[in-house]
């Protein structure tokens, strides 16, 4: 059980960490996730209990934006930033930003928190083709982004 719920863990954090782009944010709203998960349940047993925490943790990232209040970032610290990342991760964010939210999420799911073909469905709501079918149309439309910024 307790291999399962570092498992989970690491999974929701990678996810949490990708839509806020702060470690300790990430940290604390995937801490918060199984908080609130665990304040109803024993433990994780199945993809449905999976599903709901990340449907728990989805909906503390979009919270996190709706009260946060955005700052003007100074000179420095914009270019901090930037240059930590090479070229090949600026270039695929951009183009991963450019996808409509459904088949970004798709994608954030099944690379970035590795969750299978059937967990992402059921996180979705949508059948296991539907992720499929979104899956390839994102990835086609990454791979022309691409292939235009490299020109």
């Amino acid at each position: 059980m307790a291999e399962d719920i570092s498992r989970a863990y690491d999974k929701i954090y990678r996810y949490c960490f990708y839509k806020v782009r702060d470690s300790h944010c990430a940290e604390d709203i995937t801490q918060e996730a199984f908080l609130r998960y665990f304040a109803r349940n024993d433990d994780i047993r199945n993809d449905r209990d999976a599903a709901y925490l990340f449907t728990i943790a989805k909906n503390l990232c979009a919270d996190h934006f709706r009260s946060r209040r955005w700052e003007e970032l100074s000179d420095e610290q914009s270019s901090e930033g930037f240059a930590d990342r090479s070229d090949t991760k600026i270039a695929v964010h951009t183009a991963l930003e450019k996808l409509d939210e459904a088949r970004r999420e798709v994608l954030v799911m099944r690379y970035i928190a590795e969750l299978t073909v059937s967990e992402t469905a059921k996180i979705l709501g949508i059948s296991r083709y539907a992720v499929h079918r979104l899956e390839s149309a994102a990835l086609a439309e990454m791979k022309k982004h691409l292939k235009g910024a490299s020109k």
